[in-house]
């Protein structure tokens, strides 16, 4: 047995949401998953295609009529260069996405940086590839990675060949969105040490008052952009994502890519092209509600004395618990559930266990209640 792969753990996030499940009374707040049906013209497309039995193999890039669109879409969307598409890649969602990019770009005993806290998956495919995965607390930066955390990082390593980061906007747990002056303030450093630039922006569509901005603008030469449907169309369970970057590393990426999956499915590639074509203001109900949620939960939480760094996108509050508990994540997490039925992620699973994260994903409805039972919590656990 690959004894990388025994050594590791399986998600956290997943764990403890297997967990919970077993309790009928419980309250989730866990999973990252929408709680929005998919857009009825983006199921009747998925229909039509099996009607017309487009059940065949694909091209391995992906249908030509898909890539067309992407490359169309997200640059209209936010500040990205102009693609066409030969610079798309049809994965079989973000998590394929990221592991062809992992498995090409990097070799055996290379760094990549990560900021922490951070998702599961990028220290895992960091891991199985062989890679030194060096992770970075921008705590201190409301979590934002800086050039001089960067530079810091290497400072702090000086025997190990830095060859990536990991930029995640916004943030997955912490709501966080990247401004575009802050996108600006990383580029000479990541130029200067010739880093690539793995930006995950799965949840780019989901943003408060604010323009999501990728570094692939600024930096389109190094960096590697990772998209898809899941989060911005609620199709999580479609599994379609994309990949988006320069040309020469497309057509190696694409090597991996179909020797994982050959290609993605073909149904859903049709599905993904009505999405991406009449589906332009498919999030915008969805962000309302996300941002209506997650203001109520922040708001709730400082008032229970938990600090929060109000979230500016996605759908999730990472708040660090309060002293007076003197419990880790892990702990309040597991009492929660056990005693008062509703279940968080310990922030254990992102790499600081003195928080925990809320999905907002669920009824504004679930969440007063939700609030409610964490609020008797923290009073039972104060006396």
């Amino acid at each position: 047995m690959n004894k990388i792969v025994s050594q590791m753990q399986s998600s956290k996030i997943r764990s403890f949401d297997e967990y919970i499940n077993q309790d009928p009374q419980m309250l989730k707040l866990t999973v990252g998953e929408p709680d929005f049906k998919v857009p009825e013209h983006i199921k009747i497309a998925a229909i039509n295609a099996i009607n017309q039995d487009k059940s065949h193999y694909s091209y391995f890039w992906g249908i030509s009529e898909l890539r067309q669109a992407v490359a169309e879409y997200y640059p209209r969307k936010f500040l990205m260069p102009n693609y066409n598409e030969q610079q798309v890649v049809c994965t079989v969602g973000a998590t394929e996405a990221l592991a062809a990019t992992f498995k090409t770009l990097f070799n055996p005993g290379e760094a990549v940086l990560i900021p922490q806290p951070a998702y599961q998956i990028y220290e895992s495919l960091a891991k199985i590839n062989q890679l030194v995965p060096v992770m970075v607390n921008t705590e201190s930066d409301d979590f934002i990675l800086t050039s001089q955390k960067i530079a810091q990082a290497i400072r702090t390593h000086p025997n190990l060949k830095f060859r990536g980061v990991v930029i995640n906007d916004p943030n997955n747990p912490t709501g966080v969105l990247y401004t575009k002056q802050q996108l600006v303030n990383l580029v000479s450093i990541l130029r200067d040490q010739q880093l690539w630039i793995i930006s995950d922006e799965i949840y780019g569509e989901l943003t408060f008052n604010q323009r999501h901005y990728s570094l692939s603008y600024f930096l389109p030469e190094q960096t590697v952009v990772i998209n898809g449907l899941s989060k911005s169309h609620a199709m999580t369970g479609w599994r379609i994502g994309f990949i988006m970057g320069p040309q020469k590393l497309m057509s190696q990426i694409v090597k991996v890519h179909q020797a994982l999956v050959t290609s993605p499915t073909s149904i859903v590639q049709y599905a993904a092209v009505e999405a991406l074509t009449h589906g332009k203001k498919d999030s915008q109900i969805m962000v309302k509600a996300y941002e209506a949620r997650s203001n109520y939960v922040t708001n709730q939480l400082i008032k229970m004395n938990f600090k929060v760094c109000r979230p500016q996108g996605a759908f999730y509050v990472f708040a660090k618990i309060p002293k007076f508990l003197n419990l880790t994540g892990s702990q309040f997490a597991l009492q929660l559930a056990d005693h008062f039925h509703v279940g968080v992620i310990p922030g254990a699973a992102f790499g600081d266990d003195r928080y925990i994260r809320i999905s907002c994903a669920t009824s504004y409805d679930q969440l007063l209640i939700a609030m409610q039972r964490i609020k008797q919590f923290c009073n039972k656990n104060k006396a």
